[in-house]
């Protein structure tokens, strides 16, 4: 099912131990650096895994086989609830969102639990978490994470995730090209769009996609915001389908066919699945030569850790 956990249990008991295409310290090392970065973090793994097998056509082919079939059922059922609206108002809804309240406090305690195993991050964690029930605005969010990585660093917040060398694949100069794309990108995100058309829905899970560290349950919020906060979208409706993507095998991210598929059919559905996913394949890409300099440079690896509140 749609958990990060399980995921990278599965890539690792079949590309691992069965196929062996990588080693235990090589599978580590792809964890932790997709750990480190912005957006879905098991996703990005299996990009990985794709790409050290095949570089980009094998990172694509990675991509697309962990997260159609999801995307597919997420786009089906926004389609079959605009088709049938009344579907929308039985038990089964309820049920849905009283599953949804659950699961999404289930998420919390653990990630509470794992990502702030120290009294300084608990109290990092719980002022932020302050800070946006006060300001509930995208841009808090945002100097949010600015603040915790600036504290991360000045308390030199220990993380262990970018302790080895992973020798990849890459041109030297495509790195800063992908890292160029990602900025544009989330410049062009901010821009205002029409509420509902295609570039809104882009923009909407561009940035999404792009802010939140940890994937899955993490990026509810975000898109709360964006689609029900708006108004764009009932706050059950949005409910129902989050408590199916629960359900689905894949990343919890392919929610972001159900949003898209809602406010503009299956086009729309196309467009967020794409969007929400491109700004964790363009940092992948950028990011996987910074391993070394992250396994020498202190200081920013204690920002990273303010930032997803790494153990």
């Amino acid at each position: 099912m749609g958990r990060p956990a399980a995921h990278l249990g599965f890539f690792h008991d079949e590309f691992v131990k069965r196929r062996r295409w990588l080693s235990d310290s090589a599978y580590g090392k792809v964890v932790a650096l997709c750990q480190l970065l912005p957006g879905p973090a098991s996703s990005q793994v299996g990009l990985t895994i794709g790409f050290l097998r095949g570089h980009y056509r094998g990172a694509f082919a990675a991509w697309l086989g962990f997260t159609l079939p999801s995307a597919l059922i997420m786009i089906s059922f926004a389609l079959g609830l605009s088709a049938w609206p009344e579907a929308g108002s039985g038990g089964w809804i309820h049920g849905l969102k009283l599953f949804v309240v659950a699961v999404v406090a289930q998420a919390v305690w653990q990630m509470g639990r794992a990502l702030c195993p120290d009294r300084p991050r608990i109290a990092m964690a719980l002022l932020v978490a302050v800070s946006l029930l006060i300001i509930s605005e995208t841009w808090m969010q945002i100097l949010a994470l600015a603040i915790a990585g600036a504290v991360g660093s000045v308390m030199q917040l220990r993380s262990s995730a970018a302790s080895e060398l992973l020798h990849v694949p890459l041109q030297s100069r495509k790195p800063a090209l992908f890292a160029v794309a990602f900025a544009v990108l989330l410049l062009v995100s901010f821009l205002p769009q029409a509420t509902g058309s295609l570039g809104w829905i882009a923009t909407e899970m561009y940035r999404a996609g792009a802010l939140v560290f940890g994937g899955g349950h993490v990026v509810l919020p975000w898109l709360q915001e964006g689609f029900v906060a708006s108004g764009a979208m009932a706050a059950d409706t949005f409910l129902a389908g989050y408590g199916v993507a629960q359900a689905m095998p894949g990343p919890l991210f392919s929610f972001s066919g159900f949003l898209g598929g809602s406010q503009a059919g299956a086009i729309g559905g196309v467009v967020a699945v794409i969007a929400v996913f491109l700004p964790g394949t363009l940092l992948v890409f950028a990011g996987l030569p910074l391993w070394s300099w992250l396994r020498e440079h202190r200081r920013a690896r204690s920002a990273l850790a303010g930032v997803i509140l790494l153990p």
